[in-house]
C-alpha cells in the first residue's frame, strides 16, 4: 500500500504546477482558470536512505521504493457544491483520496492572473473549505432522514442507526458552521459509523503555501497569515516553491543535493509533503531485503505481523507462522544479516509481534 493525497485548490494557485514538480507527469499548467478539467494522477517513488542503504550492501537485482500518488483535481469555485465549474467532477474525485493537499497561493505575479483578482490565501481557503463542507452537509442531511426513520423501525439494524443520527447531529454543528467534519472529535467506533460517507471534510488536509523562490526561508506576511489560519483548524502548513521543485525536478541526486545547499535548503519540498502524509496518516515503513531485490513497504503504525505481511500477499497473512526480524539501526551496525544473527540481534516474532518502522523482515508461512 501508498497512500493517495489529493491536490486541491483554487485555479491558478499552482496546483498543477507543484504537481508535474513532484511526478514529473507532465499535466497541463497554464495562466488561465480550469487549465486542468481531468484529474492527473502520478506516481512518485518515495525517496529513503535507508532503502539505498540495503541496496548498497546487498546489492540485489532490483530495488523497490515505497510509492505515493498524487492527483491534481481540477481547480474550485464558488459555488461548486452546487455545480459550477467543474464542482460536482471535483468533489467527486476527493473522495477517493486518503489525505487532502491544500494549495494556496503566497505569492505576488501580476504576470500570473489569480481568478478572485487578488492574492489573499486566507480567503481563497475560505472558499475551498465551505465549498467541502457544503456538499457533507447535502450528504449528511440525506443520510439523516433515511437513518431517522429507520431508528424508528422495529429492525435489526435500528439500534445502528440511532448511533449514527447521534453521531451526525454532532458533525453537523460544526458544518452549520463552515467547520470541517474532522473537527467533531470522534472517536475511532464513531469514525466507523460514518466511513461509508465518505465526507470530505473528515479526510486529513495539510495546507501547502505556494511561495515564490526569494521568500521560502524568510516567509512572508500572506505566509503568517495561512500559518494562523490553519492553526484554528487543527491543521500543518507545507512550504514549498513550485519554481524550485520544477527545477529540482531535472537535477539528478547529487545535483539535487548541492542546488539544495545553495537554496539554503535541508530537503526538497516533495520530502516535506511526504513526511507531512506519513504523520497524518500514521503510516511508516518496513523493508525486505535479499539477493533478488530490496523494497520498502507502507504500513500503518500499530500494523501486527501477520497484516504487514499480507501487503505483500494475502496467503502471507492468511498463513502466517513467524517472522525472522532485525532492526534497521542493529543491521547497519553489523554490516550484515548474517553478522547481526551472529550476535543475536535477529529475532523471532509471532503473531502479536507489532512491527516498528525500518524493521528488515522475512516471514515464515504456510498455505
Amino acid at each position: 500500500m501508498g497512500f493517495k493525497c489529493g491536490i486541491v485548490g483554487l485555479p491558478n494557485v499552482g496546483k498543477s504546477t507543484i504537481f508535474n514538480a513532484l511526478t514529473s507527469a507532465g499535466a497541463e499548467a497554464a495562466n488561465f482558470p480550469f487549465c486542468t478539467k481531468d484529474p492527473n494522477v502520478g506516481m512518485v517513488n518515495i525517496p529513503d536512505p535507508r532503502l539505498k542503504e540495503l541496496t548498497r550492501i546487498y546489492k540485489p537485482k532490483r530495488e523497490v521504493p515505497a510509492v505515493m500518488q498524487f492527483v491534481d483535481i481540477a481547480g474550485l469555485v464558488k459555488g461548486a457544491s452546487q455545480g459550477e465549474g467543474l464542482g460536482n467532477q471535483f468533489l467527486s474525485h476527493i473522495r477517493e483520496t486518503d489525505a487532502i493537499m491544500h494549495v494556496v497561493r503566497c505569492f505576488e505575479d501580476v504576470d500570473v492572473t489569480h481568478v478572485e483578482g487578488s492574492v489573499d490565501p486566507m480567503r481563497d481557503a475560505d472558499v475551498v473549505n465551505l465549498e467541502l463542507a457544503l456538499r457533507d452537509l447535502d450528504t449528511l442531511d440525506k443520510k439523516l432522514q433515511k437513518d431517522k426513520k429507520l431508528a424508528g423501525q422495529p429492525s435489526a439494524e435500528a439500534k445502528e442507526a440511532k448511533a449514527r443520527v447521534t453521531v451526525l447531529e454532532r458533525i453537523k454543528v460544526f458544518l452549520d458552521q463552515g467547520q470541517p467534519a474532522r473537527m467533531a472529535g470522534l472517536s475511532k467506533e464513531e469514525e466507523d459509523l460514518i466511513k461509508d460517507l465518505g465526507l470530505l471534510t473528515s479526510k486529513p488536509m495539510f495546507y501547502c503555501a505556494n511561495m515564490r523562490e526569494d521568500e521560502i526561508q524568510s516567509g512572508n506576511d500572506h505566509l503568517k497569515k495561512i500559518q494562523e489560519y490553519a492553526k484554528g483548524q487543527g491543521c500543518d502548513v507545507v512550504v514549498i516553491s513550485g519554481k524550485i521543485e520544477s527545477e529540482i525536478a531535472e537535477l539528478n541526486p547529487e545535483e539535487k543535493c548541492d542546488f539544495l545547499k545553495t537554496m539554503g535548503l535541508t530537503e526538497s519540498g516533495l520530502d516535506r509533503v511526504i513526511r507531512k502524509g506519513f504523520s497524518m496518516l500514521g503510516l511508516q515503513t518496513y523493508f525486505t531485503a535479499g539477493e533478488q531485490e530490496t523494497r520498502a513497504w507502507t504500513i500503518h503504525k500499530g500494523w501486527k505481523a501477520p497484516q504487514a505481511a499480507g501487503v505483500i500477499h494475502t496467503d502471507f497473512e492468511k498463513g502466517f507462522i513467524r517472522a525472522e526480524t532485525l532492526g534497521y539501526a542493529d543491521f547497519t551496525k553489523c554490516g550484515s544479516w548474517q553478522g547481526a544473527k551472529e550476535k543475536g540481534l535477529v529475532r523471532t516474532e509471532g503473531k502479536d509481534y507489532v512491527v516498528q518502522d525500518a524493521d528488515i523482515m522475512h516471514f515464515l508461512f504456510n498455505v
